[in-house]
């Protein structure tokens, strides 16, 4: 679940809203993404943000007016911090204390100078991907080198690899916090492929349905055609039957009749 500034200090409790109806909001405890940008810290802090965020994955702090990350509550499970565009110059050595999983680190618009001040990110034995755009450290001789050298744990600085090779889409993405919609969108996938599957079966059903009702009616006229060829022949058989025992019974007559004629002309 994501959260942004607004939302926070109302995601630890219920609150009342305007229309006087309570509105329970999410456990902090089933945070797992929080959004912060633009919010103002107070001496390096952020209000609401506390460790109480126990399974948070991915936080964004762009522009929220850092000049230290010495505040930042101990989040365990954090692997994807945003940290563009503050003040901070240094003091790093916690981020190994209060963020020990932490994969992907940006600092990007910040006031770091010198390779040294990120020589504490050694102790991030998971840190893949680091980002210093904008940093004066950038200008440096050799930066790139050097940062690959100091931290050899890293895959990417400033989105490209050792070798110059951009990180692809997914190298971007916080293990565990985009997959579980990358497997609803699957899941949403295969539920309609599914659905399109059970449609062309049923419309297949249909098909052979209407082919062996056809072939039925087929064959039904079919027999009722040859029933009625039959019935037609026996009436001919009958009439030419009949047509011949007329013949029969006149050709006697017809005799019988020359007979009469013969016996008058003696």
């Amino acid at each position: 679940m994501r959260f942004c500034c607004e939302e926070l200090k109302c995601c630890k409790y219920s609150y009342i809203n305007q229309e006087n109806v309570r509105i329970t909001t999410t456990p902090v405890i089933e945070v797992r993404e929080l959004v912060l940008d633009n919010c103002r810290s107070n001496e390096g802090k952020i209000e609401g943000l506390t460790a109480e965020f126990v399974n948070l994955e991915f936080l964004s702090l762009i522009n929220v007016g850092l000049i230290s990350v010495s505040n930042l509550p101990k989040l365990g499970k954090l692997k994807k911090l945003e940290l563009s565009d503050n003040r901070i110059s240094g003091g790093l050595d916690v981020l190994a204390e209060k963020l020990p999983n932490l994969t992907h680190l940006n600092l990007s618009g910040n006031k770091l100078k010198d390779i040294s001040t990120l020589e504490p990110l050694k102790k991030l034995d998971g840190l893949k991907s680091l980002d210093l755009f904008n940093c004066e450290v950038t200008n440096l001789n050799d930066y790139r080198e050097s940062v690959f050298k100091l931290l050899p744990q890293l895959t990417y600085l400033d989105g490209y690899d050792v070798e110059d090779r951009e990180a692809s889409d997914s190298d971007g993405e916080v293990d565990g916090v985009d997959d579980d919609d990358d497997e609803e969108d699957e899941e949403g996938e295969e539920e309609d492929l599914d659905e399109e599957d059970d449609d062309d079966e049923e419309g297949v059903e249909g098909e052979e349905e209407d082919e062996v009702s056809g072939d039925e009616e087929e064959e039904d006229l079919g027999i009722e055609g040859e029933v009625e060829d039959e019935e037609d022949e026996d009436d001919d058989e009958e009439e030419v039957e009949a047509v011949k025992g007329e013949k029969r019974k006149r050709e006697p007559d017809d005799e019988d009749d020359d007979d009469d004629d013969d016996e008058d002309d003696d």
